[in-house]
């Protein structure tokens, strides 16, 4: 071969690298446009309608999702509280943006569903505008079906969700799988202590507490009812709070 050829070659070899180099960056810069073109900033939603935050993620080719409702006395109803991930975050399109919504001040009563019957309990909630949440079951002397305590409690303001859980009753032989504290209040104390230790909740020893006897009404005074010795006037957790095994319960009995 001659030096000609030689050299003829190496040109050829050099301009065929230059064009690989030349195809590869281009490939590498193509790539980048199409990931970069791919990524969008999330916009801040915080006070938008609800409707206007879907259009405005729709635009950008995210999802928007409503995991939650709250009441808020600073958010006008319908508008958004909350969202995830944060304004600015990049993340892909078809991203799934997460918001809880407002439902405004809180103007509904909560309903008194202790005594009710489960179905009769869900009934009541429903015509208030109320959710069901959790249902707990706890094997307690009343009959199956019976709503033991909710959370939050009859009458309760400034809730954060239109949810209530119930405590139910269930037969016997049933394993709990949850509960909801019920009111102990007015029980004599040995047997409230006895329906918590058969279904599972440790209890502190009781602590018992002097208490004196009222003084008899007069003129248009309410005359109050002694206190029977013996009896529970106080407990901790309170009603309706969320608890499990793991948790000990103290009651507070009349001496």
């Amino acid at each position: 071969m001659t030096s000609q050829s030689i050299k003829n070659f190496f040109q050829v070899a050099s301009l065929v690298l230059l064009l690989l180099a030349v195809g590869l960056m281009a490939a590498v810069i193509t790539m980048q446009f199409a990931i970069h073109g791919a990524e969008v900033q999330v916009p801040a939603l915080k006070g938008m309608t609800v409707a206007d935050a879907r259009s405005q993620t729709s635009g950008l080719g995210l999802n928007l999702d409503v995991d939650n409702r709250y009441y808020s006395s600073d958010v006008a109803a319908g508008h958004i509280l909350t969202q995830s991930p944060d304004p600015g975050t990049v993340v892909r399109r078809e991203w799934r943006v997460r918001v809880s919504e407002s439902l405004g001040p809180q103007k509904v009563d909560v309903p008194d569903a202790v005594g009710s019957a489960e179905r009769v309990a869900q009934l009541e909630l429903r015509r208030a505008g109320l959710e069901l949440g959790v249902t707990a079951r706890l094997p307690f002397a009343a009959p199956e079906g019976t709503v033991l305590a909710q959370d939050p409690p009859a009458h309760a303001q400034d809730i954060a969700q239109p949810t209530i859980n119930l405590l139910v009753a269930a037969p016997g032989g049933d394993t709990p799988d949850g509960y909801v504290m019920p009111d102990m209040t007015g029980w004599r104390a040995f047997g409230a202590q006895a329906e918590l230790t058969r279904a599972g909740i440790k209890t502190e020893p009781l602590k018992f507490v002097d208490v004196g006897v009222p003084p008899v009404g007069s003129g248009a005074a309410p005359t109050r009812v002694p206190v029977m010795p013996g009896s529970v006037i106080a407990q901790s957790p309170a009603p309706g709070s969320r608890i499990d095994q793991d948790t000990t319960v103290t009651l507070t009995v009349a001496r």
